[in-house]
């Protein structure tokens, strides 16, 4: 059980960084309102803050909801967002 812990807390922090990283893109490159969505969509995948709602509220988030969630937005985000149209002009040019 620990080995899993340890694999969805990297997980976690690996998505949390990426959706901040999206954010912070989106606000420079694209617009402020997409970039503040990822920044506090990326919340909900910072392990202390997920520690700190389940020890005040009594209530976690299933991991396989937070998996389909992360899969579906980051589909999202490379498929059809803004910010990866800026890349595709930006490399084919």
């Amino acid at each position: 059980m620990e080995r899993k812990s340890k694999a969805w807390n990297v997980f976690s922090w690996i998505i949390f960084l990426l959706f901040i990283v999206i954010g912070v893109l989106n606000i420079i490159l694209v617009h402020s309102v997409p970039g503040i969505i990822y920044i506090v969509l990326s919340i909900f995948y910072f392990p202390p803050f997920c520690e700190f709602i389940k020890r005040k509220l009594h209530f976690s988030m299933p991991i396989a909801i937070k998996v389909v969630i992360a899969v579906f937005v980051l589909w999202f985000t490379l498929g059809v967002g803004d910010l990866m149209e800026l890349f595709e002009a930006w490399m084919n040019s």
